[in-house]
């Protein structure tokens, strides 16, 4: 399979770029971002890119792709409610429309977050616009949408991307396995668990932490 992935430069993006560099069944990786990944591999493309939007340019070389791991996002804090739609739902769902138009075959993955809100009812301002996200996502023409709702993720050995709160938090891992099994995976999960429902599918358009386990088998 072939597969694009967004947010290479973050936590989420390298971890899953990292599971699909040496996963065999992926045979070429292209990433969409503002700025190189700084890996090398003979499986990997990079497109940089000032605006997103640019894609709409790109529509026969993203025409051979299997899927978009959509790993971009941005951190609530100190956010309005209307800074964090244009950065979130804005964001997203005007690149996932010009994929859909240039490539409806594809399988779409949005990493959302764990306790996002489907109702868009909710007291949390970030849980209401992921899950207006999710929603809107569902509702684009792609062979598959997926939304992953990940709570911690274990860091994959080697990641540069992870913030010093992530260090903290991976170094109570054993605790939070203990306490919250149902909040945490390993970054290695989430990636197998995107290749996978592209290849095999899954029975949920949302997926919690135990069906990320689950798809990850």
């Amino acid at each position: 399979m072939k597969i694009i992935i967004t947010g290479a430069t973050g936590l989420v993006g390298e971890g899953v770029l990292m599971v699909c560099l040496e996963n065999p069944e992926i045979t070429e990786v292209l990433t969409i971002s503002r700025k190189p990944s700084g890996r090398q591999h003979n499986k990997l493309k990079e497109l940089i890119v000032n605006d997103f939007l640019e894609i709409k340019n790109k529509g026969r070389q993203l025409s051979r792709y299997d899927a978009c791991f959509f790993c971009a996002g941005v951190s609530s804090v100190g956010e309005t409610e209307e800074s964090f739609t244009k950065k979130t739902y804005d964001f997203v769902i005007s690149f996932a429309e010009t994929l859909s138009q240039t490539n409806p075959a594809m399988t779409f993955i949005y990493v959302s977050g764990n306790r996002t809100d489907s109702t868009e009812q909710g007291k949390v301002m970030w849980a209401r616009v992921k899950g207006r996200t999710e929603n809107a996502l569902l509702k684009l023409p792609f062979k598959a949408v997926y939304n992953f709702r990940p709570g911690f993720m274990k860091p994959m050995k080697g990641q540069k991307n992870v913030r010093f709160i992530y260090r903290i938090f991976d170094a109570l891992s054993p605790v939070w396995y203990l306490c919250i099994p149902n909040w945490i995976c390993r970054m290695e999960e989430v990636g197998l668990a995107m290749i996978h429902c592209t290849s095999r599918g899954y029975n949920k358009s949302v997926l919690e932490v135990k069906d990320i386990k689950a798809s990850a088998l």
